[in-house]
């Protein structure tokens, strides 16, 4: 079992990550001394683990509801909020609630959103089960639902209570989630960690295969990482910004294509490659750099261009309303080298016309 703390002052909260840990929840769980909880989940993830959650509860002898969402990035609506606002109201919740994310990014997304207005604020806590939740999303507070203009363009900053990662429930992930997950580890070492990043080239065998060992370890080392840039920069103003790499157009794509199309991990890893070319276009990256991350975002089967029916004119709506665009100029995260990034505003439209057409 390992433990990370994020380090903010009276909202620090510790990231437990390790196999089997709804059996030994409860010393995690009591140390927050509940009164009342509202556990959401998803369709899917409910026959799996809401039982197991359940019983946790039980064991602490701490009331509990749940409420059961459908799945899929689709959902991350307003009105699938408005379910959760109704669902608390029903079961005249207080503020003495403390709301569970059950699920992957997008229950963990949801529920904080919720978590962060219901009476103007409640606690919650996030029990993730995809790999892109327990590496990022559950991590650092950041919440939302999509909007059709715009990808999480309406939430808040509101930090969990505590971070429950249960690395056994990776192994009912389908792969394409699992390969979807991976894009966001591979972008901590090329932002971050050139260490990491040639460690996950040597194991990219063993994570392929779900190894247990390889898989905490990548895990542990993400959370951080992440844990470090939260404490330095909480709402992102300066260098959380960096966790953005091939966000601003993974989110055009998702956009584009209708939430769901491609899962968030796909569109971030062929965003990724985007950033990296253009990196190269700029001087800042080698080709041997770039092909270097092509070859790991491969090793998953993740997608390394945008789909073939976007041209460059089908992005520039969705960036130009991302929320790293200041002052009407869109700023990207491109690498400088594996292990190193920085905000880059200036990028003109020809740049990207070539980038994205090849004009």
């Amino acid at each position: 079992m390992e433990r990370i703390q994020v380090e903010l002052g009276q909202r620090s909260y510790p990231i437990i990550i390790g196999e089997q840990l709804f059996s030994q929840a409860e010393t995690w769980l009591e140390s927050l001394r509940l009164r009342r909880v509202l556990i959401v989940t998803n369709d899917v993830v409910a026959p799996l683990y809401l039982a197991s959650v359940e019983a946790v509860f039980q064991r602490l002898n701490i009331p509990f509801d749940h409420l059961i969402l459908p799945d899929g990035e689709s959902h991350k609506t307003l009105a699938t909020l408005e379910r959760i606002f109704a669902r608390a109201l029903e079961l005249n919740l207080g503020r003495d609630v403390t709301m569970v994310a059950l699920g992957g990014g997008v229950i963990g997304d949801m529920v904080g959103f919720a978590a962060a207005c219901y009476q103007r604020g409640v606690p919650f806590v996030q029990i993730p089960t995809t790999l892109l939740a327990q590496v990022d999303s559950s991590v650092g507070g950041k919440t939302a639902v999509n909007h059709p203009l715009g990808k999480n363009m309406i939430g808040a900053f509101h930090q969990p209570a505590l971070v429950l990662a249960d690395t056994t429930t990776l192994n009912t992930l389908p792969d394409r989630e699992f390969a979807a997950g991976m894009a966001e580890v591979i972008k901590y070492g090329i932002i971050w960690d050139p260490v990491f990043f040639q460690w996950l080239e040597h194991n990219q065998d063993a994570l392929v295969a779900r190894d247990s060992a390889a898989l905490t370890y990548a895990i542990r080392r993400c959370c951080e990482i992440k844990a470090e840039v939260v404490a330095q920069d909480e709402t992102e103003q300066g260098v959380r910004a960096l966790l953005n790499l091939g966000h601003t157009f993974g989110h055009a794509i998702e956009a584009e294509m209708g939430y769901g199309s491609w899962l968030h991990g796909e569109a971030v890893a062929a965003g990724t490659v985007l950033a990296c070319q253009l990196s190269a276009h700029l001087g800042w990256m080698t080709e041997q750099e770039v092909d270097r991350v092509s070859s790991l975002l491969a090793a998953f089967d993740l997608p390394l261009a945008p789909p073939p029916s976007m041209a460059c004119a089908d992005f520039l709506p969705h960036m130009q309303r991302d929320k790293k665009t200041l002052a009407g100029q869109i700023r990207f995260i491109l690498p400088k080298g594996i292990g190193h990034a920085e905000v880059v505003a200036g990028i003109t439209e020809p740049q990207l016309q070539q980038l994205i057409d090849g004009a």
